[in-house]
């Protein structure tokens, strides 16, 4: 699988990333080498290997809710570059044409 100079500069798009000419070509040839390494695996002979969801196994801690002191929203507010009244003002992430 090939990707392409164009396709790295839409994610950058789609992530809100100003990528330079040289961070395309870097990040094109980055991408380009994990893709490969991909389609190698992808001819490795995995029957019989059972799937695990985690290459450690791992056990769940659940701890007891409980009510315990928090932020005021100003607090939580005083650093915020932008806020719209109790709110974190964030840019929309809706795709729109430029």
């Amino acid at each position: 699988m090939k990707i392409t100079r164009e396709e790295i500069e839409y994610i950058g798009h789609l992530s809100r990333l100003e990528l330079s000419p040289e961070e395309v070509e870097m990040y094109t040839l980055q991408v380009g080498r994990i893709l490969e390494y991909m389609e190698k695996l992808k001819t490795l002979n995995t029957e019989g290997v059972v799937s695990t969801s985690h290459a450690m196994p791992i056990k769940a801690t659940i701890r007891d809710d409980g009510v315990s002191p928090s932020f005021t929203i100003e607090e939580s507010l005083s650093n915020a570059p932008d806020r719209f009244g109790a709110f974190f003002r964030v840019p929309p992430i809706i795709e729109v044409d430029e």
